[in-house]
C-alpha cells in the first residue's frame, strides 16, 4: 500500500512541477484523465479550461519555479504543500493541490494559494 501512495504522490508533484515549468502538454498527457474536473474558480469548468489557464500562466510567468514542500496521501487522495515564486525577487505564495486519483490518472483536482508576507507575527512561517 506505501509504494502505490509514494507513486501517486510522484505523480503529482511530477504533474505541478512539468505544468509550472511551461510542460503543460506532456504533464496532462501523461498525468491527467481528460474527462476530470476541476475546482479552481478563476477558470471555466472542465480539464480543458485549465490547462489554457496554466498554459498563460506560463506565459505571463517563464520564470517560475515550485517546490515541494510536503506530500501526503489517503487512499486515491494526494495533497501536496508547495512554494511557488512566480518571478524571482517575488516571496511568491504558499499552496496547496489536492488530487484524486482513478487508475493513475488524476480525475479531479483542487487547489489553494496564500500569499507569502513579507512581514509576519509567526516565527515558525508558511513552510
Amino acid at each position: 500500500m506505501r509504494d502505490n501512495a509514494d507513486s501517486l504522490q510522484q505523480r503529482a508533484a511530477q504533474f505541478l512541477q512539468l505544468a509550472s515549468s511551461g510542460s503543460v502538454d506532456d504533464a496532462y498527457e501523461r498525468f491527467v484523465a481528460p474527462a476530470g474536473k476541476h475546482h479552481s474558480p478563476h477558470f471555466a469548468a472542465g480539464f480543458d479550461a485549465l490547462k489554457t489557464g496554466m498554459k498563460e500562466n506560463y506565459q505571463q510567468f517563464p520564470h517560475k519555479q515550485l517546490t515541494v514542500k510536503h506530500a501526503m496521501s489517503d487512499g486515491d487522495l494526494v495533497a501536496i504543500h508547495s512554494h511557488i515564486v512566480f518571478q524571482p525577487g517575488d516571496l511568491g505564495v504558499a499552496a496547496m493541490h489536492l488530487f484524486r486519483f482513478e487508475d493513475g490518472k488524476i480525475v479531479e483536482l483542487w487547489d489553494f494559494g496564500q500569499p507569502v508576507p513579507a512581514e509576519s507575527p509567526n516565527t515558525d512561517g508558511l513552510f
